[in-house]
């Protein structure tokens, strides 16, 4: 049997939720184990992609003074045997990990019991917890690493359904991600004089918490931008992007690759190990997407890089930036392991 942990946020959850979906392609519904804080009660809590989900007060260790990471600590050590017990009474052979601290306790709980690890590692740089316990797993499935067991990122199919030809700038996306970026609210809302002058239709994730005032600017300047706070799936909404200015955490950044739609990324600057940035680099790199940090950024620079962008050499290069299947992939490795 399987066991898939880890979340916290929308970007591991998505990666979980891929390879639940492929196991249940082959018969096999996993047993989840996550956090009752952060994003997993609300993805999978009543979820049927799994026959029974687990939720452990468990929090993370970063961010926290001396004796938070201690308590923290302490509290996955104590969680660990309790999923230990867990896993040897559901019968669980295999654990996948997507990382995040509501990882923790369940893949301690493996190198405790014998069960066989498997990691998945979202970003460039590896987090914390997935470099501790790196040196236990079997598989590590990296899309950056050379090394990779599997290095194709697991989206979702109807990502790929949306690859075609872009070679002109007629629909821009703005993604400031289910929570809001401010700063990708506030640019967009000063290229939108451009953009509507220029005639180039506007897609606006706002995130919940600014959408009401950002939807009453659109109306008062007579923009009709196609205005969200959340959409799922978000695929249905890009699926007339030609280009798409967002953050890149790796979930959305690949689910881009795999539309083939180019993107501007602005790397969120107080990530982790500025990760984001690292993400965006392997893109750019390849002269697949374009890589701006945020305090270089203004809406002058902007609409500069919008008229001087080639869309068209961007949408051929991210055509071999990514393939599909690849939580099939993932999941077949694993379970070819013996």
């Amino acid at each position: 049997m399987i066991a898939i942990t880890g979340g916290g946020t929308g970007g591991h959850l998505s990666v979980a939720k891929a390879i639940a979906e492929e196991y249940v392609k082959i018969g096999i519904k996993p047993l989840y184990i996550g956090s009752t804080n952060g994003q997993d009660r609300s993805w999978f809590e009543n979820s049927p992609l799994f026959y029974k989900t687990i939720f452990l007060p468990s929090y993370g260790v970063v961010n926290q003074g001396f004796f938070g990471k201690i308590k923290s600590f302490l509290n996955i050590i104590k969680l660990s045997f309790k999923v230990r017990k867990i896993l040897k009474n559901e019968k669980i052979t295999k654990l996948f990990s997507v990382g995040g601290y509501s990882s923790a306790p369940a893949s301690f709980a493996a190198i405790l019991g014998g069960v066989s690890l498997f990691i998945h590692e979202q970003n460039a740089c590896m987090g914390m917890l997935n470099k501790t316990i790196s040196h236990f797993a079997k598989y590590i499935f990296s899309s950056y690493d050379k090394n990779s067991k599997s290095k194709d990122y697991p989206v979702g199919e109807e990502w790929f359904k949306l690859r075609k030809k872009r070679a002109e700038l007629k629909t821009i996306a703005f993604l400031g991600g289910s929570q809001g970026a401010k700063f990708i609210n506030d640019l967009a809302l000063k290229m939108s004089s451009w953009l509507h002058k220029n005639s180039i239709k506007i897609i606006h994730q706002t995130g919940k918490s600014e959408y009401e005032n950002i939807k009453q600017y659109y109306k008062e300047q007579g923009i009709d931008a196609d205005v969200f706070d959340f959409y799922s799936p978000l695929c249905d909404k890009l699926k007339n992007a030609d280009f798409v200015i967002s953050r890149s955490g790796a979930g959305s950044m690949w689910e881009l690759a795999a539309a083939q739609i180019p993107a501007l990324f602005i790397p969120y600057p107080y990530a982790a190990k500025n990760h984001q940035y690292f993400n965006a680099k392997t893109l750019a790199d390849k002269n697949a997407a374009i890589l701006i940090e945020q305090r270089d950024i203004s809406a002058k620079l902007l609409i500069s890089v919008l008229c001087d962008a080639n869309i068209e050499a961007m949408n051929g290069a991210l055509a071999d930036a990514i393939e599909p299947n690849g939580a099939k992939k993932i999941v077949e490795a694993m379970e070819n392991y013996k």
